[in-house]
């Protein structure tokens, strides 16, 4: 296991280190484990000083997601897992990602049951997400945004430029492997009851989620977006001319501003492509 690096993010999360660091000290003494602490006030850098692990404290608090390409840059395995540091993740699933690594696989993701979403809007939340996620990549994604996840570590690091402060990364990060054209797979897990409260706002974190899942549709698969949206344009352009032309005989200047922004947002949506292109060329 020299060859393994995990990887937790962590803000005020002391209780749930005591309890998960000794276990994953236990289950995989050669990994290198690695804490990143996010600005936290409580006694989490204590906790990590007290177990031998890695330690990078940030001045202040930068995000998850920030926290996770700290983490990512300081690791020296080329195989990087990342879980948090709340309990949800069972340290014993590790050898279960990582055997599918050494199978092949790039990443693998732990997809969580609906029983183990925290609540029923997160659950809904999450499953229109997968959706969603799944029509633009044209597979089925079936955890979007689970944080317990092992990756190959140059492949992780190419995207690192791509992944957001906050707390979607692991939608990023998703989509951004799929373009690539890398292997992903899922296994099924089942999380277990967080310690402490959760820092995510179903509100303002679901609507951010989304606005991600559509910024890395379109740096995914632009046309996905953009083409159906010059269909609809094109669709109200054609039935108002044919209203106007029923009702006046006459061809009106909205539906020339329809047919016009049609032919616009196809043609931005196929520049966007070749962008696309030309980002994952490598």
């Amino acid at each position: 296991m020299n060859s393994l690096s995990i990887i937790i993010p962590a803000k005020n999360e002391g209780p749930g280190l005591s309890k998960i660091l000794p276990r994953l000290r236990q289950l995989m003494p050669h990994a290198e484990i690695i804490v990143v602490n996010d600005g936290s006030t409580d006694d989490t850098e204590n906790v990590c000083l007290a177990h031998n692990v890695v330690l990078i404290s940030h001045p202040y608090s930068a995000g998850n997601g920030a926290a996770i390409k700290s983490g990512a840059r300081a690791a020296k395995g080329k195989i990087l897992v990342f879980m948090d540091a709340d309990g949800q993740h069972n340290p014993d699933d590790i050898q279960t990602l990582i055997t599918q690594i050494e199978k092949g696989y790039d990443m693998v993701v732990g997809a969580r049951s609906r029983k183990s979403q925290a609540n029923v809007g997160r659950s809904i939340a999450n499953t229109l997400y997968n959706l969603l996620a799944s029509w633009m990549v044209g597979r089925k994604i079936e955890d979007l945004t689970s944080g317990f996840r092992a990756a190959n570590a140059e492949k992780f690091r190419d995207f690192l430029y791509l992944l957001p402060n906050g707390f979607s990364y692991p939608t990023t990060i998703t989509m951004s492997f799929f373009r690539a054209g890398y292997r992903v797979a899922y296994i099924p897990i089942h999380a277990l009851p967080r310690d402490g409260n959760s820092h995510i706002n179903l509100m303002r974190d679901g609507i951010r989620f989304l606005i991600i899942i559509f910024k890395i549709g379109i740096l995914y698969s632009p046309l996905k977006i953009f083409l159906p949206a010059s269909f609809s344009f094109f669709l109200l352009g054609t039935g108002y001319y044919a209203f106007t032309f029923l009702e006046y005989g006459r061809f009106t200047n909205m539906s020339g501003l329809l047919f016009i922004t049609s032919i616009l947002v196809f043609l931005i949506g196929l520049v966007s492509e070749q962008i696309t292109t030309l980002i994952y060329k490598e």
